[in-house]
């Protein structure tokens, strides 16, 4: 079983900065690509920021230039570096890993348990 455990949440001001960490446990083949996503009051699910498996990036548009998500390899470990956050990022995060378990197994999306990002003005 793959387990996927979160770190690094918290309450900030405006303008300030937070890292999250996610790091990878268990049994698996390869992790393939893993990412940031959120959910934030009265919205929808948002993918934040993914990184492959050899370090190609993807952002949401609203958090270029601000967030910076990187990865660890040899720690199954991914992290979501925040800065100059506005209230608009106030949301639970979620780190995501795209995994296959067995050499011959389908990828499978496995999930951290969240974290809550809160950013006053």
């Amino acid at each position: 079983q793959v387990q996927l455990v979160e770190s690094g949440g918290g309450l900030v001001q405006a303008g300030g900065s937070l890292r999250l960490s996610c790091a990878a446990s268990g049994r698996f083949f390869v992790i393939n690509d893993m990412g940031w996503y959120r959910l934030g009051p009265g919205k929808q699910r948002e993918l934040v920021a993914v990184i492959g498996s050899g370090g190609s990036t993807n952002y949401l548009n609203s958090v270029k230039g601000r967030f910076t998500i990187s990865r660890d390899n040899a720690k199954n470990t991914v992290y979501l570096q925040m800065n100059s956050l506005k209230p608009e990022d106030t949301a639970v995060y979620y780190c995501n890993a795209k995994v296959r378990v067995g050499f011959l197994s389908h990828e499978s999306d496995y999930w951290g348990q969240g974290t809550q990002i809160t950013v006053s003005s």
